[in-house]
């Protein structure tokens, strides 16, 4: 039985959100079995509304998602697994940066100065509470700023349709608020239900970049998507 391109999407969507309760749930319920399994849903249905991504872009975009799973994963399984799950995300950034680079190289440093201050900012902010995490989380911090960066600098440059580079920019946007405020909860200070607001800026960022590569995926389908048709 094949479903239109809308049907596909309403099923994945709905699937994803429904991921996304119960993963909700289980953090309420303090069940970690469900958290675990829950948490996987959003990204793994992310993932099946890409494929099969014919492009590089695409391509880059899936592997960003794929990487991001892993370190959701390694961080939900164990808090002794914080810095794989940290490294996962950071390989995550760079292959966004990767994709982003193959839409413009242009510098646009310009774009860049914002993000650079936000990165230092970060740094000052969080380096004397980090001991023996500074360096990997500086790390973590120059990486990201990158990646918003990079999504800026595509912006009004050809390559992806207008929305779809606001779509990478706004995604890399709340990225970064998502990790800033996990950021804050752990090295900082515990901010009541921030729990609930990290993951909500988490997905939202990870379905932005995912849009932006949904005309990419769709430029490089060698077989049309069947047109739903209407009930008279």
């Amino acid at each position: 039985m094949s479903f239109g391109l809308a049907s596909r999407t309403w099923i994945l969507a709905s699937a994803g959100v429904l991921g996304g309760v119960a993963f909700f749930v289980g953090l309420e319920l303090a069940l970690p079995a469900l958290r675990l399994g829950a948490k996987a849903v959003p990204i793994l249905c992310l993932l099946a509304w890409l494929w099969p991504a014919r492009e590089r872009y695409a391509w880059l975009i899936s592997a960003g998602l794929v990487l991001s799973l892993v370190g959701d994963l390694l961080l939900e399984a164990s808090r002794d697994l914080f810095l794989p799950g940290l490294g996962a995300f950071l390989l995550a950034h760079v292959v966004y940066v990767a994709a982003y680079v193959t839409v413009s190289r242009s510098p646009s440093l310009m774009r860049g100065v914002p993000f650079a201050l936000v990165g230092v900012g970060a740094g000052v902010l969080l380096w004397p509470q980090l001991g023996g995490m500074a360096l990997p989380v500086t790390a973590y911090i120059a990486v990201i700023c990158a990646m918003m960066w990079r999504s800026a600098a595509m912006v009004g440059g050809g390559g992806l349709e207008r929305r779809e580079q606001w779509a990478a920019l706004a995604g890399a946007l709340l990225f970064a608020a998502s990790d800033g405020l996990l950021s804050v909860k752990l090295f900082v200070r515990p901010v009541p239900g921030s729990s609930y607001a990290i993951m909500l800026l988490y997905w939202a960022g990870q379905l932005g970049i995912t849009f932006s590569a949904g005309g990419s995926r769709a430029r490089g389908s060698s077989t049309p998507a069947p047109v739903p048709v209407r009930a008279p």
